[in-house]
């Protein structure tokens, strides 16, 4: 290790000699997660910083970020005065002093969209403080502010975390890579607990690490962790396509027991994941089930979280690299492009995506450097949709128009990140063109914190979106929504008569206040549960949907209790964040370039089956349909 660590410090030290500067360019090397950070007393060296960073990139192939040493930097009180003679009032200040940084967090867009302007880079240049600016929510999160005290924890344990992963990233190569083994851990042949392991002669990584809804049994809950030797000892690095349960639910788990590696996702995914864990632990705490994790184990799991853009390279160890890009599933969802090697292997995996633009997204990128092999989901391999996403609007309008003449109540379960905003924008639309009846619509559970959440992310949105963000209006929330913030408020509109539109958590009714409602609305045929995303085998929301009317639910003293489904049950498929059939044989056919192998999974085994049937018809790519613990070798 220290061979490599040596071998990189005498390249960037001979490139700044190379810039005969009068002061001396560098003061220290250090290791900051997947980057190097540089400190330089130089001012002409920090003020041309992203240009010095780029040109290191191209030499070095890693990722470098130049930081102030502290020589350069002005006093706190009086780089305080200087901003705020800049930008006046409606701002907080963090001075993250290890790395020479200055975080400014607002919600005003007169302050945060200074971002890459001249103003953000004379601030820059005066102080000598590289500075960041972070946008508030345009509403409350708690999990937002949870994670600002994990990002400025005790400083000693931070800079501990960011040399480790970066000594073990950029450590001397012990194997030239040769092979590459593709494992599924989860979500072969099945849609839940994803996780795949990649490895090489020199590296273990693992794409995804998700639980399963709906698990009749603990082993077909987790994935299959347990068939490989010394799996967290030898594990890398975790890369997160998104932060829905069934893809990051056992992150936790494995530091519980030991992991201290990094975890890289996309931006957003970050507090959406922590938003996604906690609340599993707190329902499962309620239900009097046994949670595999506990609160001390998400953080150490936030702590060791790096959030990456996308269109970003980032080494994760010795001979891999990953990017990530949009996936149009859910705010922050990535294809993670995987490069093994110097040119050894490409593997491009989809995670969950969506190939078509929705209210809210863009569709998912086909587009890549190279791809020699393609690990594609195919949750809706099997089953055509039969309607465009404005037909869906027209038909969601008409059941719920439906409902509410006839006086009844609607409950709309959804998973709180992704669907949720959907159906939102998708209502607002509505109500504001008058093609629904104005009526009562209260938003419960995560809804309104994943809600909040999304505010603080304009950049991962469509254009059009991302512009009223910017401006400040919050495209979500509106004069016809109401959150519900107490069981007081809860209880009132369990009581209410008359018409009424519930939005609110799980999507598959395997837990939160969606219960309550369905067990108050079960026994009024007049009533709509009314289903919007994809329902997992074995979950309530499938039962339902296959027609099963008598159900178990659990009343406030935890004891079951029989309750007789006579409301409506009816599903729309055209809001799904998935990939409908069509889309996932037109992602085949337009993905550049193309894959020599294709590897379906996330899908059930009737999903599957007929997707690989109607690739082998449109591609002469080797298709593997694999089972839980298979393992695939893409190079021989």
């Amino acid at each position: 290790m220290l061979a490599s660590v040596e071998r990189l410090r005498t390249e960037l030290l001979r490139y700044f000699v190379s810039l005969e500067t009068a002061e001396p360019a560098v003061s220290r090397i250090e290791y900051e997660g997947p980057r190097i950070a540089v400190y330089t007393k130089n001012r002409d060296v920090f003020r041309d910083r992203d240009k010095i960073a780029r040109e290191l990139v191209t030499l070095i192939k890693k990722r470098v970020v130049i930081r102030p040493d502290e020589e350069l930097r002005r006093p706190k009180d009086e780089t305080e005065e200087i901003i705020k003679r800049t930008l006046g009032d409606g701002y907080r200040l963090i001075f993250d002093e290890p790395l020479g940084e200055i975080v400014i967090e607002s919600s005003d867009p007169r302050i945060t969209n200074i971002d890459r302007t001249e103003i953000l880079n004379h601030l820059i240049e005066e102080t000598g403080w590289v500075i960041r600016i972070n946008r508030d929510p345009l509403m409350p999160s708690k999990t937002i502010d949870r994670i600002k005290r994990y990002s400025y924890w005790n400083t000693k344990e931070k800079l501990e975390i960011l040399r480790n992963v970066g000594e073990r990233t950029f450590r001397t190569m012990t194997f030239d890579s040769r092979d590459v083994r593709i494992t599924v851990l989860g979500a072969g042949r099945q849609v839940g607990r994803s996780c795949l392991l990649i490895q090489t002669s020199e590296s273990n990584v693992l794409l995804d690490c998700g639980l399963s809804a709906g698990a009749s049994s603990s082993l077909s809950f987790y994935p299959r962790f347990d068939v490989v030797p010394d799996l967290i000892q030898n594990l890398d690095a975790i890369v997160i396509s998104h932060a829905h349960l069934d893809h990051v639910g056992l992150v936790p788990y494995l530091f519980k027991y030991g992991y201290r590696g990094p975890v890289y996702a996309v931006e957003p995914s970050i507090p959406l994941m922590a938003l996604e864990v906690t609340d599993y632990v707190s329902v499962a705490g309620k239900e009097g089930s046994f949670a595999p994790y506990g609160e001390a184990d998400i953080r150490l799991a936030l702590q060791h979280s790096f959030p990456l853009k996308y269109g970003v390279v980032t080494n994760i160890t010795p001979d891999i690299r990953v990017m990530f890009y949009n996936a149009g599933h859910i705010l922050g969802s990535a294809a993670v492009h995987v490069h093994v090697g110097e040119g050894l292997h490409n593997i491009v995996y989809t995670g969950d995506f969506k190939y078509e633009r929705s209210t809210a997204l863009d569709p998912c990128v086909s587009k890549f450097p190279r791809v020699e092999t393609l690990i594609m989901e195919s949750t809706y391999g099997a089953t055509p949709v039969p309607y465009t996403l404005e037909q869906s609007e027209a038909i969601l309008a008409e059941k719920i128009t439906s409902t509410i003449n006839r006086g009844g109540k609607v409950i709309i379960p959804v998973p709180a990140i992704g669907r949720a905003q959907e159906i939102m924008l998708v209502l607002n639309k509505l109500l504001a063109e008058k093609k629904l009846a104005e009526t009562p619509v209260f938003l419960d559970g995560l809804v309104v914190e994943a809600t909040a959440i999304h505010t603080a992310f304009p950049d991962y949105f469509t254009a059009e979106l991302q512009q009223k963000l910017r401006e400040g209006e919050n495209i979500f929330l509106s004069e016809y929504f109401t959150p519900v913030k107490s069981e007081q408020q809860r209880q009132e509109i369990l009581e209410t008569k008359g018409p009424t539109v519930v939005i609110s958590t799980s999507g598959m009714l395997e837990g939160g206040p969606v219960l309550r409602y369905l067990k108050e609305f079960a026994a009024d045929e007049n009533n709509l549960l009314l289903f919007v995303s994809y329902q997992v085998e074995g979950t309530l929301g499938r039962t339902l949907l296959k027609g099963v009317r008598e159900i178990t639910l659990r009343n406030e003293e935890g004891k079951a209790e029989i309750v007789n489904v006579k409301m409506q049950v009816e599903k729309v498929d055209g809001f799904s964040g998935h990939s409908s059939r069509q889309q996932l044989i037109n992602y085949v056919r337009r993905i550049n370039p193309k894959p020599r192998n294709i590897v379906l999974v996330h899908g059930e085994e009737q999903a599957v089956d007929s997707l690989a049937e109607a690739l082998s018809r449109i591609t002469p790519a080797t298709i593997f349909t694999p089972h839980n613990l298979e393992t695939i070798s893409p190079v021989s």
